[in-house]
């Protein structure tokens, strides 16, 4: 039987935390910043908890 792989994109996206919660990093960032004030560029930049409705989809992408 083959080796079960990972999703290569969602290792890269996301991360887990030592007590095993996901890290992801925030949308809106990749461009048409002009018009973005710069608190809210600054917030867009810290990485947030995925939303615990997601983390069991994406969990089995990145076989924990």
């Amino acid at each position: 039987m083959p080796k079960v792989r990972s999703h290569r994109g969602a290792m890269k996206r996301f991360k887990t935390t030592k007590k095993g919660q996901i890290k992801r990093n925030r949308a809106c960032t990749g461009h048409l910043k002009e018009k973005k004030s710069s608190r809210k560029k600054r917030a867009l930049r810290k990485s947030t908890l995925l939303n615990k409705k997601d983390v069991r989809r994406i969990k089995k992408l990145i076989i924990v």
